[in-house]
């Protein structure tokens, strides 16, 4: 075999494994896409769209063996914590979430988003407190949809709360501190809005925006309004 046939040979096997690379990446990337979960009907009066979710410091083992102490989002649906961050909902309507806080703040770095912004009545309710803004230094996550115009802080649970009955893995129970946070948004046309927060709660990671706030199905997500 003369040397430019080694060459060709050669080139012609890297070719063939960085395709099989590539496609194990494309196929580990699919797989792992998280599962949207459809909000459930509001039987209340005025009807509308429930969403009901939680964030906690870890995920824990059970529920991400890859990333254990990657900060999160959950959904319920059925009765069961998923962790998805993708969220299907109506056009037109309005979605009302209940969030149930467990983690501890990190802090705004912009005080701006400490502000309750584009919710109906422009407030939200912490442990049935009505309220239209909290301290900065106090928000542990923010839930927002910038192409809505909804930006709501999240309220951490204070250090003592979190060292006498802090959750150390999802999914958290209700006997465990949190925060219990209810507000409602209004959708509108059809189409995929992402949502994320905006608080740097990638901890371990350069100025805490590496890891789970890059990361599709942590910290950040989409709302699909169909």
């Amino acid at each position: 075999m003369s040397v430019f046939a080694k060459k060709l040979t050669g080139v012609g096997l890297f070719v063939v494994v960085a395709g099989l690379l590539i496609g194990l990446y494309i196929a580990n990337f699919a797989t792992s896409f998280p599962v949207p979960v459809s909000g459930v009907t509001s039987t209340a009066v005025g009807g509308g769209t429930n969403l009901e979710l939680q964030t906690v410091a870890a995920l824990g083992e059970k529920t991400d063996p890859s990333h254990p102490d990657w900060v999160s989002y959950l959904i319920r649906s059925n009765g069961k914590w998923i962790h998805s961050t993708i969220f299907q909902v109506p056009a037109y309507s309005v979605v009302h979430v209940t969030l149930y806080q467990y983690d501890s703040p990190t802090g705004l770095r912009n005080p701006f988003l400490s502000q309750v912004q584009g919710t109906v009545g422009g407030t939200m309710t912490v442990d049935g407190k009505t309220m239209s803004s909290i301290p900065p230094e106090e928000t542990s996550h923010t839930f927002a949809v910038p192409e809505l115009g909804v930006f709501v802080p999240l309220p951490g649970i204070t250090e003592e709360e979190e060292e006498k009955n802090g959750c150390e893995e999802a999914p958290c129970e209700p006997e465990k501190a949190h925060r219990t946070i209810t507000f409602s948004f209004r959708t509108g046309k059809k189409g995929r809005y992402r949502w994320q927060c905006f608080v740097p709660c990638g901890a371990g990671y350069i100025d805490g925006n590496g890891g789970p706030m890059q990361t599709l199905g942590y910290m950040d997500g989409f709302i699909d309004v169909e």
